[in-house]
């Protein structure tokens, strides 16, 4: 069971590009659609742990239940 150190990678690149998106957005005097683009990427962020998550539930459900 190896640790995936490129989903972290991917989360951070999310939230720097993210971060970039709504700071120029804001500069611009466009705060709701800055909200709107911090929304969005927690959202993608969010699914992209919900499925690590799940893996990780199939993982210990096949240890546990010893099923392939």
């Amino acid at each position: 069971m190896a640790i995936d150190a490129s989903i972290l990678f991917q989360i951070a690149g999310i939230g720097i590009i993210v971060a970039l998106i709504h700071t120029i957005l804001k500069q611009m005097g466009k705060e709701e659609i800055a909200q709107f683009a911090t929304l969005v990427g927690f959202i993608i962020v969010m699914v992209i742990v919900i499925d690590g998550l799940s893996d990780l539930f199939q993982q210990i459900k096949s240890v546990f239940l010893f099923q392939g």
